[in-house]
């Protein structure tokens, strides 16, 4: 059975390296993955996994998880990688696949606002609970419920068609 993530933080604050890789390995292709999402370059997105993991490494000795991972990692990641791209003057790369065809899922998420589409993503492809992703965008439960609601609507209100 897989050590939980608190129990890892505890083994690194008493000295265990391998507990912090382990962490690292367990996390590092999201954090890369959501760092992409905000920055848009694979070097820089390399760079915030870099900088995500040093800036634990530094708050270990006095961290405390009290919530999911996750939910702690998603706004350093975001803060670091939207700082990186702010200062970065490279142009956005051109995009690898074609723009979303109007009448798919993609099309349909792509219409909403930010906040709504950050909302889905992180209940359904990251799996937070509405708690989790308050905490995680440091925003009320309220908004959470009420972002995700209005999401859910927009998107049952115009089907996709197959």
């Amino acid at each position: 059975m897989e050590p939980s993530d608190s129990a890892l933080i505890d083994a690194v604050r008493r000295g265990d390296r391998q507990s912090f890789e382990t962490l690292y390995r367990r996390y590092r292709d999201w954090v890369a993955a959501l760092a992409f999402e905000f920055c848009g370059h694979r070097e820089d997105a390399l760079d915030v996994l870099q900088e995500t993991f040093l800036y634990l490494h530094r708050r270990l000795p006095t961290f405390e998880l009290r919530c999911r991972f996750k939910s702690f990692l998603y706004p350093v990641v975001k803060h670091l990688a939207l700082e990186r791209k702010r200062l970065s003057r490279r142009p956005l790369p051109e995009p690898r696949l074609p723009a979303a065809e109007p009448g798919t899922i993609e099309h349909l998420l792509a219409a909403l606002p930010e906040g709504h589409r950050e909302v889905v993503r992180l209940r359904f492809v990251d799996d937070l609970d509405l708690q989790e992703i308050a905490d995680a965008l440091d925003v009320p439960l309220g908004t959470v419920k009420s972002r995700l609601h209005t999401a859910l609507d927009v998107l049952r209100r115009n089907p996709v068609v197959e």
